[in-house]
């Protein structure tokens, strides 16, 4: 059955598309291996199936982990253990690693719009530092072929919020068709810069789509730079100029918001932070969800905060079942906060 038959848009349920990967989580104990492939510290790229390969013969003896992934797939996962509704937009092979997305996506009750492709499954690997942060060298798969021509109202159609992951941008066609058809089905668009180097070979495309067609950004503080060339506070200032609401995630200082002339500052829950991996994606489930629901941005902000300081703690982009047995009752007393 449908989960979505007779669904008002009033209810906000929530799209998201991006590239649909499996994350390979890798503890490393030095930042050498970065260097020596040449991936930037905290950065996101692209890498081919050959190198892909080496970087996972260069680390065999570390710590590794194996997890669905993708950013704005990270970020709807978060939105369906909320109780949302929600929807995904990707495309995987018929292989192993495919059917382990697709069952996972299933199995959390998550409308899929899968499409498939004879390229295998695409896989990110996250190589994570002594100091929790996290770099990714990403084979696309078949992720890269997700394309402008497979997009038709009908996926649309029954949603109100399409959040988009920047790690997208970089196929323009696609993100044009996805937010026009969005616009014209009455959808929120949402996008999240996704890494800062993205951003900047994409700077151009993102500022026009920005101010035709988006109305919420999320960025963290490199990101909200390279977008703007500002320091974190400036930035957010410009970019809620460019858009409805503006989040700059600034880490363990937390989170500021900018709707209008609203600005509200959102703490930082205190946390031992093991591995950053997802939680941007984490912050951005929160604060959609509170969206969906109707609730204020200051409810939206502590929720998505909440959500980012528990995700810190363990490997990978996933929060633990059973720490989401304690978050849940936390997250219902938040969204009782009255401004």
């Amino acid at each position: 059955m449908d989960p979505f038959t007779g669904l008002q848009k009033s209810q906000k349920a929530i799209l998201g598309i991006g590239n649909a990967l499996i994350d390979v989580l890798i503890n490393i104990t030095d930042d050498a291996v970065l260097q020596k492939f040449g991936l930037p510290k905290g950065s996101m790229t692209l890498v081919d199936s050959v190198l892909s390969a080496e970087i996972k013969k260069e680390t065999k003896n570390s710590t590794r982990n194996i997890q669905t992934g993708g950013s704005a797939a990270n970020t709807i996962h978060g939105i369906a253990k909320l109780g949302g509704k929600c929807g995904y937009i990707g495309k995987i092979s018929n292989d192993e690693l495919g059917h382990f997305y697709l069952e996972d996506f299933k199995r959390n009750n998550i409308n899929t719009h899968f499409f498939f492709s004879e390229t295998g499954t695409g896989h990110a690997t996250a190589l994570i530092s002594n100091d929790s942060e996290r770099t990714f060298g990403t084979y696309l798969g078949a992720a890269l072929e997700l394309t402008a021509e497979e997009m038709t109202h009908e996926i649309f159609q029954d949603y109100g919020i399409l959040h988009i992951e920047g790690y997208l941008v970089q196929n323009h066609a696609l993100i044009e068709a996805a937010v026009k058809l969005a616009k014209a089905n009455g959808l929120l668009v949402s996008i999240d810069m996704a890494s800062f180097n993205i951003v900047e070979a994409n700077i151009d495309f993102l500022h026009r789509i920005i101010r035709e067609y988006v109305d919420i950004v999320f960025a963290n503080e490199e990101e909200a730079t390279s977008l703007t060339g500002k320091i974190p506070e400036e930035a957010l200032n410009e970019i809620a100029e460019m858009c409805s609401i503006a989040v700059v995630k600034l880490g363990a200082n937390g989170s500021m918001i900018k709707s209008g002339d609203r600005v509200i500052r959102i703490d930082a829950i205190s946390a031992k932070s093991i591995d950053t991996t997802g939680a941007g994606d984490i912050y951005a489930a929160g604060f959609l969800y509170a969206l969906s629901e109707n609730l204020d941005l200051e409810v939206a902000g502590k929720i998505g905060s909440l959500l980012a300081g528990n995700v810190v703690e363990v490997m990978g982009a996933k929060i633990p079942s059973e720490t989401w047995e304690k978050l849940l009752p936390q997250i219902d007393l938040i969204k009782k906060f009255k401004v």
